[in-house]
């Protein structure tokens, strides 16, 4: 007679134990599970309508899974699709320069009609800010001050433009120049817009980035700018990052390319910041 206990026989091979949530699913549910996430890690941020499209599969089957993955602390749950969990690291410049490229070229595009010819302007560092610099491109008689390469070489093709760049290190990474002398060196200036990017929004209007560095010289532009105006794609809106530039409500203008999130929405009515929706009269 066998003396096991009913748990023990039911774990030996003949008699498997009922599976986990996660031995449940079938072969290619796992499949597609592990690429998400691995794209997800790759991309930093990628959209439900991405992952829909790339697993041949419904934007249904998509929020399913990024419930289930983000049930599972394998990646964060946001307004529109799903971001690495993680709050300290950006997505590479590479990748950044082609996540979302139309739709940064649409914001730019709607940016660049609030500014007349010979303003003054500072325009920091992001992938969204250089399309910003090539829609401004036709433009005359603009003052710019910098501290990102990129832009500067961008604007450099229009000779009524003259272009100063901040002092400080170069980040090889992205051509972004940031340091104390590049925040000294704003200082020196008093300009009629300033023009940033953000690495995230938080839903409570809360604007994040990455690098403390890069806060510091985004903090000197806004402090020492009449108008600012805020250039952010849909996937900055939720997205976790660690350091804190300010909020919303010292922003005189949202431009982006979807319509916000509830909460953000709700938010953004309690300010007096105008919000551009790109495409939208």
């Amino acid at each position: 007679m066998d003396k096991r206990s009913s748990k023990e026989i039911a774990g030996d091979g003949n008699n498997p134990s009922p599976p986990s949530p996660n031995e449940s699913k079938s072969g290619p549910v796992r499949d597609r599970h592990a690429r998400i996430v691995e794209t997800v890690r790759e991309q930093g941020f990628v959209t439900i309508e991405t992952l829909a499209q790339q697993f041949n599969v419904t934007p249904q089957t998509i929020r399913r899974d990024i419930n289930t993955l983000s049930t599972d602390g394998l990646l964060l749950r946001y307004h529109g699709g799903a971001a690495n969990a993680l709050s300290t690291e950006n997505v590479s410049y590479p990748e950044r320069q082609v996540l979302c490229l139309r739709e940064k070229q649409k914001i730019a595009h709607t940016l660049a009609r609030h500014i007349p010819n010979h303003a003054s302007l500072f325009i920091n560092i992001g992938t969204t800010t250089e399309a910003v610099a090539e829609a401004l491109c036709s433009h005359r008689g603009l003052r710019v001050i910098t501290n990102n390469l990129n832009v500067a070489s961008i604007l450099k093709k229009n000779d009524s433009f003259e272009v100063i760049v901040a002092g400080g290190v170069v980040r090889s990474r992205d051509g972004g120049i940031i340091g104390e002398a590049t925040v000294d060196f704003i200082r020196q200036f008093k300009v009629d817009f300033g023009i940033i990017g953000i690495s995230g929004i938080d839903l409570d209007g809360t604007l994040l980035d990455f690098d403390y560095r890069e806060v510091r010289a985004a903090r000197a532009i806004i402090d020492n700018s009449r108008t600012v105006y805020l250039a952010a794609d849909h996937t900055k809106f939720g997205r976790n990052a660690m350091v804190r530039l300010g909020n919303l409500s010292e922003i005189h203008a949202l431009f982006t390319d979807r319509p916000l999130p509830e909460a953000l929405h709700d938010y953004l009515e309690t300010t007096e910041t105008r919000l551009f929706v790109a495409g939208e009269d």
